[in-house]
């Protein structure tokens, strides 16, 4: 039971999110995320299902809250020549929402592991 509430716990979503907003790099956020949480000792006993939900958490976590900060923003701005505040209602929101499917993708995951 206590391995369920762990792996459904939208904490890594929630680190992964936060560093993506401040840093603005996926793939920091990503390696900051899993890093905090391999360094969780509850993290050891887990099936190879739940550490699949983690990564789906920590994955959408650090693809949500694209911003100015992020090189794939710039991208997305120069190469469609939109202006940054329609990148910002469509681009960053695109990711948000990816970001967040990711995480109910883990939540599922870990009901049916």
């Amino acid at each position: 039971m206590s391995e369920t509430v762990f792996a459904a716990d939208p904490t890594r979503l929630l680190i992964a999110a936060l560093v993506r907003a401040s840093v603005g790099a996926a793939v920091v956020a990503m390696t900051m995320a899993a890093g905090i949480m391999a360094s969780m000792p509850a993290v050891a006993g887990l099936s190879p299902l739940y550490l699949a939900a983690m990564v789906c958490a920590i994955t959408g976590g650090a693809t949500a809250f694209s911003h100015v900060n992020d090189s794939g923003f710039w991208l997305v701005s120069s190469l469609l020549e939109i202006d940054e505040k329609t990148t910002l209602k469509s681009w960053t929101m695109m990711e948000t929402i990816i970001g967040f499917t990711g995480l109910i993708c883990a939540l599922i995951i870990s009901i049916f592991a």
